[in-house]
């Protein structure tokens, strides 16, 4: 049973499918402006169904800002007026296709916070005109009672789920778009309320960083006595950290290829460093410093080279490994007859479902957890997902609107 504050109530079953409508005008080629210094002009999404972002037309093309049409309006959705959307590897994975053929122009942007601009007359209860708002990867799931994952309060996995962005809707209304934008429209049940006490752009990296790593701490058993293994300190790693002790973890330890992260990871709270490109020496190297020492490592890199069998061996017996990293070429392969002695359980996770987004929103709240990010205007789009590209971020961008203040508040 998930824990749910009371600011944010649970979604009521999305039975009804209203008729699809077409926008009311179609949308225009975008305009090109790719200088990043360029000023997009916001536009009021009040009964308009014209919206204005940064769209990408292939996997090799600059965003350019413009015009798009968002998915037709039913009395479920919400419109939200963007102020800050974080920048996630996913959205560098999806401009160049490389989990799978992107469907173009692709808006992207996952880690959304703004204000509700217009609420439809079937939206889930508590939400209200200007109320401070956050939309994460799911853009819509079904929540019937006949749907196995939804029924179980794990809609994050439900089979009829829409992405916040690039994936089309299957009553026909249209394509989801993301928030790289001045306005964005999802399903109300995927739009959650926002806790006074989080500044929006530690909120924003939340709703998909910070739920990706939550999630599977939780179902690990993270908290008091438990050791913990976070490899990479990076956009989700360094999230994992924070939880982590603020879960009340015994000891957690960061993984990174080199040393250069070490007095973030520190900083972060993290009890030891392990770099494990350049801690090795023979019999003393990390792998037997630290075997059979942990209980859980959650794995938040996507990098298929990495040396996925020597973090196995830092389990105790009955541990657990967990893979949120999504990388675009297979895992190594696996010993499977040491993992059977030992017990060890592999397991892979997809964000959070809406209950734990709720309770980790709650928990960040009450324990003042704050996001290491650096904000950036919205019109730098371009110049930002290179410096990601770049490996720059410390550890995660925000973008933010003309108007978004910086901390949002």
């Amino acid at each position: 049973m998930t824990n749910e504050s009371t600011h944010d109530p649970e979604p009521p079953p999305n039975t009804s499918t209203p008729t699809p409508s077409a926008p009311k005008h179609p949308p225009p080629n975008p305009t090109e402006k790719t200088a990043d210094n360029a000023t997009p002009q916001n536009a009021d999404s009040g009964g308009d169904d014209i919206f204005h972002g940064w769209l990408s037309t292939s996997p090799t093309s600059s965003l350019t800002y413009g015009a798009f049409a968002p998915k037709a309006w039913r009395e479920t959705d919400v419109d939200i007026k963007v102020t800050h959307c974080g920048v996630c590897a996913s959205d560098l994975h999806v401009l160049r296709s490389g989990w799978g053929e992107t469907l173009y122009p692709c808006l992207v942007g996952h880690e959304i916070i703004g204000h509700a601009t217009r609420i439809g007359t079937l939206a889930r209860p508590g939400l209200h005109p200007g109320d401070r708002v956050g939309v994460g990867p799911q853009g819509f799931t079904c929540r019937l009672p006949t749907c196995p994952p939804c029924s179980r309060s794990t809609e994050n996995y439900c089979p009829n789920r829409v992405g916040t962005y690039g994936d089309r809707y299957a009553d026909g209304s249209g394509v989801s778009h993301g928030g790289f934008a001045d306005f964005t429209r999802h399903d109300s049940g995927s739009v959650f309320s926002i806790p006074d006490a989080l500044a929006s752009e530690d909120a924003s990296v939340m709703l998909c960083a910070g739920a990706t790593v939550y999630e599977p701490l939780k179902e690990g058993g993270a908290g008091p006595g438990v050791e913990v293994g976070i490899v990479g300190v990076g956009g989700l790693g360094h999230l994992g950290v924070l939880f982590a002790k603020a879960m009340g973890c015994a000891r957690v330890v960061a993984f990174s290829r080199k040393r250069e992260k070490a007095a973030d990871a520190m900083a972060l709270g993290a009890d030891a460093y392990v770099a494990t490109a350049e801690d090795d020496n023979g019999d003393d190297g990390w792998q037997d410093k630290h075997a059979a020492s942990l209980d859980l490592i959650i794995c938040t890199v996507s990098d298929p080279r990495m040396p996925l069998h020597r973090y196995l061996t830092l389990l105790r017996p009955k541990g657990r490994f967990c893979q949120v990293g999504i990388p675009e070429a297979p895992l190594p392969p696996l010993d499977a007859m040491s993992l059977v002695l030992n017990g060890t359980s592999i397991c892979f996770s997809d964000s959070a479902s809406p209950g734990n987004i709720r309770e980790m929103l709650q928990l960040a709240a009450d324990k003042g957890i704050k996001a290491w990010t650096q904000t950036r205007p919205m019109a730098e789009v371009n110049t930002v997902l290179q410096d990601m590209e770049d490996g720059k971020a410390r550890f995660r961008y925000v973008l933010t609107n003309n108007d978004g203040d910086g901390d949002g508040r």
